[in-house]
């Protein structure tokens, strides 16, 4: 699927690396430089910022441009006059379904997204955070950037209240520039605080659809209660793939699962 041009998509992705970028000069330049610059947790620090800011970026191109699960178009114009028809029952049974608008047959919990104009495998919704929809293909990189946001935030957080309650004696003691690392961490305690809950709320309705089977289209149309009971570990696995759960918040590792809904041949 191409590159989704939605202005808000793309002003959402230039907002939030602005907001990493921001974290990240303002960690190092204004914190650990300052308030931490001869303590020997200062370099750890500067790494594990910074190995945690290269993962949350990793996580997020990849959800940003791995196809969601794009149900692909036909060849052909289809012919749907015998939709009704027996062979067409069956299909309706199996809970496929046929897109009018991509002129296509769907797959079972496929939706079309009105903004990429595509059907998407196991669609939940369309997130202008990565400029693109979260399903079947992406939901484990879209669940492993709220993951390093949400860490991200925290360890901001925590280093900011360390540089406050820690005293200061090789901090420069010009007054502009003790405002200024005053203002920045304020700021930065704002935005970490602010998109910390923000992303929290994401992540915990994001996990209720995974553990209870239902996506937020399916939610609005209530029909998550209708599939069988099957173990949580099962349900994470077929959003992380079949790796080690070790493994999961790696954004290297590549999706694999032990099963895949197959496409209808457009022949029918």
């Amino acid at each position: 699927m191409p590159f989704v041009r939605d202005p808000c998509g793309i002003a959402c992705l230039f907002v939030t690396y602005m907001a990493i970028f921001y974290a990240d000069y303002v960690v190092i330049k204004w914190i650990i430089l300052q308030s931490l610059q001869n303590s020997f947790w200062a370099p750890i620090h500067v790494i594990l910022f910074n190995t945690i800011v290269f993962l949350l970026a990793m996580a997020h191109l990849r959800a940003v441009f791995s196809d969601p699960g794009t149900v692909p178009l036909p060849q052909n114009r289809l012919d749907f006059s015998d939709i009704h028809t027996n062979e067409k029952g069956e299909l309706e049974k199996e809970e496929w379904t046929v897109c009018t608008r991509c002129e296509t047959f769907r797959p079972p919990r496929a939706h079309h997204c009105r903004i990429c104009k595509r059907c998407i495998r196991r669609y939940d919704h369309h997130c202008p955070w990565i400029n693109s929809c979260v399903g079947e293909n992406n939901q484990k990189y879209f669940l492993q950037f709220l993951v390093y946001v949400i860490v991200l935030a925290i360890y901001s957080i925590v280093l900011i209240v360390i540089s406050w309650v820690t005293p200061c004696e090789l901090c420069s003691t010009d007054a502009a520039e003790s405002q200024s690392r005053l203002l920045h961490s304020v700021l930065l305690f704002l935005e970490s605080t602010l998109f910390g809950l923000f992303v929290i709320a994401i992540m915990v309705d994001q996990m209720h659809a995974i553990l209870y089977d239902e996506t937020a289209v399916e939610a609005l149309q209530q029909k998550g209660s209708f599939r069988p009971f099957r173990p949580k570990l099962a349900l994470l696995a077929d959003v992380f793939g079949q790796e080690h759960p070790l493994l999961w918040m790696v954004p290297c590792a590549s999706l694999s699962r032990k099963y895949d809904t197959p496409l209808l041949s457009q022949d029918i």
